[in-house]
């Protein structure tokens, strides 16, 4: 039914298909859940600069950013603040399907979120999502690990048009 949320079966067809709604990913069976799909990271960054955005596109400035290196046991502590992730996930979205990012309870749990965008009908690419760690603390991420869920949408008619911003096919 159009509006709603795909169930396990829908995304597994979809990824079947030409282009597959996801590839690069790492364990069909760990990864495909009963209402969405579990983005695992690939890298993470600091952000290292300030960004901006005004009215026009060409005002917006991006946040500079420094690649951290998992330790040679594939973890990485992080201190409390803002991180920019990138998933080792392809994202292939066809004209009719548009998905929202939800952070795994194991992380809310533990005092760490993950903030996302809309990733817009048409969208392809290797996504990034911000994790931002609360706690005082910090938290420690493994290579590989799934830290977000990816909720796909059946949008009510198919969009005439698709994503045609600066992100498209980001990180192929």
């Amino acid at each position: 039914m159009p509006g709603t949320p795909l169930d396990r079966d829908s995304i597994g067809h979809l990824i079947e298909g030409a282009p597959p709604l996801l590839e690069h990913f790492l364990s069909l069976e760990a990864q495909l859940q009963p209402n969405g799909f579990d983005m695992t990271v690939r890298d993470v960054a600091r952000l290292a600069t300030p960004g901006a955005i005004g009215v026009e596109d060409s005002s917006r400035v991006l946040s500079e950013t420094e690649p951290m290196g998992f330790g040679s046991d594939g973890w990485l502590q992080l201190e409390p603040g803002p991180f920019l992730v990138t998933f080792n996930e392809v994202v292939n979205l066809p004209l009719h399907i548009m998905a929202l990012g939800r952070p795994r309870s194991s992380l809310l749990r533990s005092g760490v979120s993950i903030h996302t965008a809309v990733w817009d009908a048409g969208y392809n690419g290797r996504s990034q999502a911000l994790l931002v760690v609360y706690h005082p603390d910090g938290y420690r991420v493994q290579r590989d690990a799934r830290l977000m869920q990816l909720v796909f949408l059946q949008m009510e008619t198919a969009a005439s048009r698709g994503y045609q911003g600066r992100f498209q096919s980001e990180h192929i």
